[in-house]
């Protein structure tokens, strides 16, 4: 039993008002509500979309983070071939998608044990907004130099990049795969006789990064 992270990082820039008089500056999160789907399988023919286990794993939950930023910008044209670019709008889109894959009549301590993992996703995702507001937070105002023959065209690409470092930024600092891989190693993939509850408690107390931590998730 264990828990599979997925970093689904979608970067979209547009340039917003460029060339012409600067917007109200911004940062936009929007957090998606959780979306978790249980699947069962055959462990003797697993489908190909499902994650691939490793004995003596029986199950496991994929956690799949997406985040897509959006980047845009004023820009400043200076002579044919230089000008400025200020970013002044970054809107943030926050998803997480979780799929718990379970062997038909799975025993109650392996379909406990994957949900442990489903409840230290969702907590990471309490603070996934908080995290998302401070990466974004400090890109509005940022004043980018342009030097070519196509200014627009390096306007794109460098709010195109200001969005991938955005997402990956946000990725860095949400490392569930930490607290996922204490929690089974505290649990030893549900073989250990503990509480589901004590046991996601115990994992997020050594390794959760943001203080103060939030209260437990009730079991």
């Amino acid at each position: 039993m264990r828990a599979v992270l997925i970093l689904t990082v979608l970067s979209i820039a547009e340039v917003l008002s460029a060339w012409t008089d600067e917007t109200l500056a911004q940062v936009t999160i929007t957090k998606v509500p959780v979306k978790v789907t249980t699947q069962t399988f055959d462990p003797r023919r697993p489908p190909r979309t499902m994650p691939p286990l490793t004995p003596p794993e029986e199950a496991v939950c994929a956690s799949d983070f997406l985040s897509d930023a959006s980047v845009g910008g004023q820009a400043e044209q200076i002579d044919a071939t230089h000008g400025k670019l200020r970013i002044n709008q970054v809107r943030v889109t926050l998803q997480l998608d979780i799929t718990i894959w379970l062997p038909k009549n799975p025993p109650k301590t392996t379909v406990d044990h994957e949900d442990g993992h489903r409840q230290i996703s969702e907590y990471y995702y309490r603070s996934a907004e908080m995290v998302a507001q401070r990466i974004a937070e400090r890109y509005v105002g940022k004043v980018i130099d342009l030097s070519g023959r196509d200014l627009r065209k390096l306007a794109s690409a460098a709010l195109k990049e200001a969005g991938a470092e955005i997402t990956s930024e946000y990725n860095k600092q949400m490392p569930v795969e930490t607290t996922q891989a204490r929690y089974d190693s505290i649990t030893e993939h549900s073989r250990r006789d503990i509480r589901v509850a004590d046991a996601v408690a115990l994992a997020l107390k050594e390794t959760y990064p943001f203080r103060p931590a939030a209260p437990p998730l009730p079991p």
